[in-house]
Parts: C-alpha cells; structure tokens; sequence
C-alpha cells in the first residue's frame, strides 16, 4: 500500500511539474505579441502614431466584430482550402520526382538542372503567364500554390534520399529485399526527418503563395482582404488580414509538428 501511495504521489508530482513547464512555455509564447499590442494602443492613444496609419488594437476588436458578422468566415474558408488542396498537389508530385531523382542518378541528371532553374522563378513572374493559360478561376490560384509548395519538399526529400546512410542499403540487399522493399522499409524512414521538414516549408509556403494568388483577380479569400484595405485606404483591414494570417499559419505548422513529433518518435535526439 505504501508503494502504491509514493507511486501515486510521484506521478502527480510528474504531472504537476509537466503542467507548470507548459505554462511556463505559453507565457513566454505570448509575452512578445503582449508587448507589441501595449506599446502600439499607448503609441496610438498618445498620439504619437496617427490612427490612420495604424490604428490602436482596441479599435481592431470592433472591426472585427463587424467582419466576423458578415463574411469573414468565407474569405477564412476561401483560402483555406485554397492553401490545403495546392499543397497537397504541390507535395504530392514533388515527393513522386523527388523519390525519382533520389533513387536514380540518370533521370536526375535529366531533371535536376530544370528543376534547379524553375525553382530561382518568383511567385509574382508566374502570375501573368497562369492568367492567360488557365484564366481567372480557381485553377490558376491553385496552380500556383501548388508551384510554391513543390519545391520545399522536393528540395528537402532529394537531400534526404541521398543523405541515407549506404551501410543501411548494404544491409538490405544482405537480407534480399528488392527494391520497392528497400524504398519503403530503408529509404523512407531514414529520409523521414526531412521530408517532414520540407513538407512543413511546403506548407508555410502555400500560404504566402496564396496571398500572391488572390491579390490577383478573386472576390474572396484573405489575400483580397488585404487588397481591398489597400485599395480603401483601410489599414484595420490590412492588420486584421496580416493577423489572420499569422494565426492561420501558426496552426497548421502546430499541426505538421505534431504530426511529425508522432511519425519521429524513434529519433534519439537531445532534449531541451
């Protein structure tokens, strides 16, 4: 019985301690955009910015009031899916070439020095050529995403694929297996951290691929938000739009890190 009540008593000692460290965590987290919030409503109610230019973040909460009472949720929902299906086409190919190029030194030397020159093309350059193929609608917005999205995760799944230590293929063919079992027991899992990095970079690139998109030719999304507060001289929009952003951003990329803190779990790596 004693041993059982120290047990217990050990383990919510353990679970009090997790508690505290999250907290901890989360403070510091939101300590820098705290401040930020203060210093601008003291810089605006003190006259020393005039609201024109930025208004104070107490007046942002009733511009967002009336957003979230009309559409706001459709431009949110526009550009969300927008983001989510370009970069599951942008990924999806770049992991199909980039197993390709990794595996195979001569479709590398075929595809690599193309690959190398689209990847130096802005975003912005793309914009005129998608407009007069694919026209207005919602094909060319999406290929552009997925265009941002290609290659982060190609990029980072080549140099995976060639990081992978050669005793472990040694290893494989020891034990005979062929090459499908090769790529997806060997190749794969030792490739595994950077190809979830560069998935994450994906990612995080669609989304600003996405207000390159919509700032060109859309009615909805958050990236016409930010044009149509340009265009109406309506800073609030802008910030409201910028925050958006910047939250919608943060938690996709919780959800990828999540995600691959659980595919990742077999990794011995040092604990901060």
């Amino acid at each position: 019985m004693a041993i059982s009540e120290k047990a217990i008593e050990h383990r919510n000692i353990n679970v009090q301690s997790q508690l505290s460290t999250k907290g901890n965590k989360w403070l510091k987290g939101i300590f820098l955009p705290v401040l930020l919030v203060l210093l601008c409503e003291i810089l605006v109610r003190g006259g020393v910015v005039e609201p024109y230019l930025l208004p104070a973040p107490s007046s942002l909460f009733v511009s967002l009031q009336e957003f979230a009472q009309n559409d706001l949720g459709q431009h949110i929902w526009a550009s969300t899916w927008r983001v989510f299906l370009g970069f599951a086409i942008g990924s999806g190919l770049a992991l199909f070439f980039a197993v390709l190029v990794g595996l195979n030194r001569h479709v590398e030397e075929f595809i690599e020095p193309t690959f190398s020159a689209i990847k130096s093309i802005p975003s912005l350059a793309w914009i005129p050529l998608l407009l007069l193929w694919l026209g207005i609608d919602e094909s060319s917005k999406i290929t552009l995403i997925a265009i941002g999205a290609f290659f982060p995760t190609y990029t980072n799944t080549v140099a995976g694929i060639h990081g992978v230590d050669r005793k472990l293929i040694e290893l494989a063919q020891v034990y005979r297996l062929n090459r499908w079992q090769q790529i997806y027991q060997i190749v794969v899992p030792a490739a595994s951290p950077s190809i979830l990095t560069g998935l994450r970079n994906s990612l995080s690139l669609a989304w600003m691929f996405m207000i390159a998109a919509e700032l060109i030719a859309a009615t909805q999304g958050i990236g016409y938000l930010l044009s149509d507060g340009r265009e109406t001289s309506r800073p609030d929009i802008v910030i409201i739009a910028i925050i958006l952003l910047a939250i919608l951003g943060k938690i996709t990329d919780t959800i990828m890190k999540v995600f691959e803190s659980k595919l990742l779990l077999w990794r011995d790596v040092i604990k901060r």
